[in-house]
C-alpha cells in the first residue's frame, strides 16, 4: 500500500518573517506606488481619465508626485504588512490542508486571513496617511507654507483622535481579505491548471516562468473588488465635496459615490488597480514562494511534515 502524502508545513523562522518586508519594500519601492498614486487619484477624482490622472499626478512634483506617501507611511506599511501576510498566510494554509482542504480553498483561507491580519495590525494609520498625503490640498498653491506628512498626521489625530488615522480602517480590511484571498486563490488555481496541462505531479516544483504566470493570473482577476476600493479612498480622502455626508461609513460612503457617479465610479482606477495587483501578487505569491525555497536551500532548513 502506498504511503499517503504528507503536508507540510514551512517552519516559523525569523528570515521568513523578514522576507516579507524585504519583498513587500521591493514591490512598493518600484512599481507599486506610482501605481498606487494613480489608482487613488482617480478614485478620489472620479471625472479623471487615466491619462488626466497621471497629468495631474506630474503637476504636483514631477516623477516624484508618483512617489507620494512612499516615506514613511508606505515604507512603514510595507516593511510591516509583508511580514504579516507571509506569516499568517503560510500558517493558515498549511492548517486548511491538514485537514483535507484543496490548494484552492486553503489558498482562498490564507489570503483572507492574511488579508485581515494586515489590515488591523499594521495597514489602519498607514494607509489612511497615505490617502491624504495623495488626495490633500497643497497650501503652497496659495501662498500658505506647506504643512509636512507628520504635520498633517499630528492635526488629524489632535482633531479626531486614534479613530480620525484609522478613518476607513473596516473598508481596508475588506478590501485586504477579498484582495489576498483572490490573489491566493486564483493563483494557487492557475497553479493547479498548469501541472495538470504540464503533467507535473505536487511533488515537483513549478518552474520560475510558471510561477509568475500563475500570479499574474491571480493578481489581475483579483481586481473585481474595486468597489470597496474606491469606497476606502472615499472614506480616507483629503479632496473637498460639500455633497459629501460629514462621517461616511462603508454603506454611506457606497451610496454616495453610486449616487453621484453611477456603477462606472464605482470602477474608477481600476486599470492600475489590475497592473498592481499583478505587481503584488507577483512580488508575495510568485516571488515570495520561490524566495522561501531559495532560503530553504541557503540555510538548510527542512520543512515540518505532517501526515
Amino acid at each position: 500500500m502506498s504511503e499517503p502524502s504528507t503536508i507540510e508545513k514551512k517552519p516559523v523562522k525569523f528570515s521568513n518573517i523578514l522576507l516579507g518586508g524585504v519583498l513587500n519594500m521591493f514591490e512598493v519601492t518600484t512599481l507599486g506606488q506610482p501605481l498606487e498614486v494613480t489608482k487613488t487619484t482617480m478614485a478620489a477624482n472620479r471625472k479623471f481619465t487615466m491619462a488626466e490622472a497621471m497629468k495631474f499626478v506630474w503637476s504636483r512634483g514631477g516623477i516624484f508626485g508618483f512617489y507620494q506617501g512612499l516615506i514613511p507611511w508606505a515604507w512603514i506599511e510595507a516593511s510591516t504588512k509583508g511580514a504579516v501576510l507571509l506569516f499568517v498566510s503560510a500558517d493558515t494554509e498549511y492548517r486548511l490542508k491538514s485537514v483535507g482542504a484543496s490548494n484552492f480553498l486553503a489558498g482562498i483561507g490564507g489570503g483572507v486571513t492574511g488579508g485581515l491580519s494586515q489590515a488591523y495590525a499594521t495597514m489602519g494609520f498607514c494607509t489612511c496617511m497615505k490617502t491624504v498625503e495623495i488626495t490633500r490640498s497643497k497650501q503652497a498653491a496659495a501662498g500658505v507654507p506647506t504643512q509636512t506628512t507628520f504635520q498633517v498626521f499630528k492635526e488629524i489625530f489632535a482633531k479626531e483622535g486614534i479613530r480620525g488615522i484609522n478613518k476607513g480602517v473596516n473598508a481596508v480590511a475588506i478590501r485586504q481579505c477579498t484582495n489576498w484571498g483572490s490573489r491566493f486563490g486564483f493563483s494557487r488555481l492557475a497553479e493547479e491548471t498548469i501541472r495538470k496541462f504540464t503533467g507535473k505531479g505536487e511533488d515537483q516544483k513549478l518552474s520560475a516562468l510558471e510561477k509568475i504566470g500563475s500570479s499574474v493570473i491571480g493578481g489581475g482577476l483579483s481586481a473585481w473588488n474595486q468597489p470597496i476600493e474606491v469606497i476606502r479612498v472615499e472614506m480616507q480622502s483629503r479632496t473637498k465635496d460639500p455633497k459629501r455626508p460629514a462621517k461616511l461609513t462603508v454603506g454611506s460612503a457606497f451610496r454616495y459615490i453610486y449616487k453621484e457617479n453611477g456603477f462606472k465610479g464605482l470602477y474608477r482606477g481600476v486599470t492600475p488597480r489590475i497592473g498592481l495587483g499583478i505587481w503584488q501578487t507577483v512580488c508575495m505569491v510568485g516571488l515570495g514562494d520561490m524566495a522561501r525555497d531559495f532560503v530553504e536551500k541557503v540555510t538548510g532548513d527542512k520543512p515540518v511534515a505532517k501526515h
